[in-house]
């Protein structure tokens, strides 16, 4: 019996006020790749903790005999609360997926009517300087303004283009996706919206060093300084979001081995302890 509720309270915990800690700790983005593992454990694990506590309880009480009645009934409704977690979970996950690839198509379709096409690259005629992607299964659209080609010299451009390309090859609009999903599908006195907030910084973060690999640093800090203004539009990924955090990462060249270390452990610790939860009762009742 206590097995599931150790669950329940663990998946409240994951849900909500572990995001929210995490997030105080900004120091996290200066080891973007293994902040993100931690990001997704951390939610997977909500996940598993969530769907383990009905799994959990409903065998418990079927497990050993005698079944009573009442042992029944407390399984049915067990089995009941896990199938409507599921069921939350498939249905977030299809009105998000389906309301953003609607959005994108739809501006994939107007980028197409009204810009011309340079070098792979779409040019919008618009007063601001503006880059963006529009990621897509198929078709994919890299977006800029003609302010941004004459202001950006050309290494801040060459930055801001490998910025939007590394969206697109990380596929980084589904990792936002998924998060979003995760938020929308846990009751709202549960869910923390810290662990989506964060996550954008991440892909932003991580799209930042795929550029730098390639490029001038102060070209791109440059370019982002001069892109500040222009937020990319619903459903795309731009370059100008969450720029003080970012300027500030980018200021820091250290490798920081040691936290990428820590924050890996601590990702496989999180995954871990649900998982182990679930399945560890079930081998000794095997036995």
């Amino acid at each position: 019996m206590l097995t599931p509720l150790v669950l329940g309270a663990l998946a409240v915990a994951l849900a909500g006020p572990l995001p929210r800690a995490l997030s105080r700790w900004t120091g996290l983005r200066r080891t973007p790749s293994a902040a993100m593992l931690l990001w997704q454990s951390t939610a997977l694990a909500a996940v598993l903790a969530a769907l383990g506590a009905g799994l959990s309880l409903a065998t418990d009480r079927l497990w050993l005999a005698p079944v009573a009645v009442g042992d029944v009934v407390v399984a049915a409704l067990a089995g009941l609360v896990t199938v409507v977690v599921a069921a939350r979970l498939l249905l977030s996950g299809h009105r998000t997926g389906t309301a953003l690839r609607r959005m994108r198509r739809a501006h994939r379709a107007r980028v197409d009517l009204v810009a011309r096409t340079d070098g792979g690259v779409s040019v919008l005629e618009h007063d601001l300087p503006v880059a963006y992607c529009v990621p897509g299964m198929t078709g994919s659209r890299i977006v800029v303004s003609r302010p941004t080609l004459t202001r950006l010299a050309p290494e801040e451009l060459a930055a801001v283009l490998e910025h939007e390309r590394s969206h697109l090859r990380a596929r980084h609009d589904l990792v936002l996706e998924a998060f979003a999903v995760l938020h929308r599908a846990f009751p709202r006195w549960v869910a923390s919206g810290s662990a989506r907030r964060e996550v954008e910084v991440l892909v932003e973060v991580l799209a930042d060093r795929a550029a730098c690999r390639t490029g001038d640093r102060r070209a791109l800090v440059s370019a982002l300084l001069e892109l500040a203004d222009s937020p990319a539009p619903a459903g795309a990924l731009g370059s100008a979001g969450s720029l003080a955090a970012r300027v500030e990462v980018l200021r820091d060249t250290r490798p920081h081995r040691a936290q990428a270390l820590l924050v890996l452990a601590l990702a496989a610790a999180i995954l871990a302890l649900p998982t182990l939860l679930v399945v560890l009762p079930w081998l000794a009742g095997l036995r």
